[in-house]
């Protein structure tokens, strides 16, 4: 009797590991691959400027020049194309990143709704990228921004701008 109660759990076991098998294996073929940097076609003219010269100086090599990402988007059965400007791509320790320079009409502003509507779809566009270097001109300095996890502990939830 007791060798068949072992039958019985041994059998329980088989078939829970065969469905958390099936299902794992399930979720990590139908998981959507993230766009990497590695892929991303890069413009190898990189035209010298003091953003070139602040970013080597900081240890970072610059890899790629100035692109424009073409974006085409349907609404109501028309068809609107716009493109973003990524500056420079950068790399240091073998992690990549985006470079946007900064503008004198457009400042940096440091709040999070900022940083959103300025910088999400970059990070988004591209998210094997480790982050986004802001190359501030005026101050000669340089902003990493990075898109982090999101911590429920973090948010206090009373700033829904």
């Amino acid at each position: 009797m007791d060798g068949q109660y072992d039958t019985i759990v041994i059998g329980v076991l088989a078939v829970c590991l065969i469905l958390w098998l099936f299902f794992g294996l399930r979720n990590w073929v139908n998981r959507p691959i993230p766009v990497s940097l590695s892929g991303m076609q890069l413009n190898s003219e990189i035209q010298d400027s003091p953003a070139v010269d602040l970013l080597e100086a900081e240890g970072y090599e610059v890899i790629g020049g100035k692109m424009k990402v073409p974006l085409a988007f349907e609404a109501d059965e028309s068809v609107y194309y716009s493109r973003l400007f990524i500056d420079y791509v950068a790399e240091r320790n073998d992690e990549r990143y985006l470079v946007k320079t900064s503008r004198r009409r457009q400042p940096l502003e440091l709040t999070g709704p900022a940083l959103r509507d300025r910088f999400l779809y970059y990070l988004l566009l591209y998210p094997g990228c480790e982050g986004l270097l802001y190359v501030d001109m005026e101050e000669s300095d340089i902003k990493i921004i990075k898109l982090m996890d999101y911590q429920e502990d973090v948010y206090d939830g009373d700033d829904l701008d």
